[in-house]
């Protein structure tokens, strides 16, 4: 990924230097960069040279996801991101929010250097999703709308959806169509391997461990947000777990309560249960796509979403 992160600085150079900074901590500071690592894979899944502009569609997903991590911060009132202070919280809301729109504006102009309306397309409709299910989760939160086809809606929108353009987009690149049996298979893959990542990153908030988690279990139930677990955990008792939820796990042993209650009633298992058929849905979507070692790399990305359960 050298190549990568050397375009991206070079991509983000400004010389304004709040936005550097911001640039700096946020972008260059780490993360798994899973997004440009599904282009990789899936170009090289299509064909081993890989598909034109791979890069551009690297960048363009990373751009994309950083933008909005600098945007859910602010909303979310989050202190850290990656082991430092949120840029928010450092240089204010305006100089965040629009250091955000910038790197929007560098992810178009990625996308214009590909040449490709459709695959701009795809992102303006990612865009889309992802947006409607940051307000769609506030108003669920509003108007206490605890359900579990609302959680799909919002997760598939604020995390697979943008997973899938990862993939799909890189069989745009190479001008599949849509129909395309190869095409199809990638955005199943990118649809079922983003679901299971998200899922999976929600049960660990409140079944994880502290050291390997690097921050409190309990985050979700602190900030409102009602994930898989907690909606299983409501239909088993509803009650005790209503309660605890209204006040936000701010009840002494709350949070503890809430694990314990996850084990005893099976809701931990079931979500376990979940998680583990979209990784089936991903692994077998990959079928349809030639035998290659991309292949192989992309289902076993699918599988470590269930070896970080435990």
């Amino acid at each position: 990924m050298d190549a990568f992160e050397q375009e991206l600085r070079a991509l983000l150079r400004s010389d304004v230097e709040f936005i550097q900074l911001i640039e700096d901590d946020l972008v260059y500071a780490g993360g798994k960069r899973v997004r440009p690592r599904l282009v990789h894979l899936a170009s090289r899944a299509l064909d081993p040279a890989g598909v034109p502009h791979e890069m551009r569609l690297a960048l363009a997903v990373e751009l994309l996801h950083s933008a909005t991590l600098l945007h859910d911060d602010l909303v979310d009132g989050a202190e850290t991101r990656r082991g430092r202070e949120a840029a928010y919280r450092r240089y204010g809301n305006a100089v965040s929010v629009l250091s955000g729109d910038y790197l929007l504006s560098r992810l178009l102009y990625a996308l214009a250097e590909t040449g490709r309306m459709e695959l701009v397309h795809l992102f303006a409709e990612v865009a889309r999703e992802l947006s409607e299910a940051e307000v769609l989760q506030f108003q669920a939160a509003a108007y206490g709308e605890h359900r579990e086809d609302l959680y799909f809606r919002i997760i598939r929108g604020k995390t697979a959806a943008l997973m899938q353009a990862a993939t799909e987009g890189a069989a745009v690149l190479l001008g599949l169509a849509p129909a395309h049996p190869w095409r199809r298979a990638l955005v199943e893959f990118g649809e079922a391997y983003g679901l299971a990542f998200q899922m999976r990153d929600d049960y660990l908030d409140l079944m994880g461990d502290e050291a390997r988690l690097g921050k409190p279990v309990g985050g979700d139930v602190r900030e409102g947000k009602v994930t898989l677990i907690l909606l299983r955990l409501l239909a088993h008792a509803p009650e005790e777990v209503g309660a605890i939820l209204a006040r936000r796990g701010a009840g002494e042993g709350d949070i503890e309560r809430l694990r314990a209650l996850a084990e005893a009633t099976g809701a931990a298992g079931e979500v376990v249960d979940r998680i583990a058929r979209e990784v089936e849905r991903a692994e077998a979507a990959l079928a349809a796509l030639p035998e290659s070692p991309a292949r192989e790399e992309l289902a076993a990305l699918a599988q470590a979403e269930l070896g970080r359960l435990g």
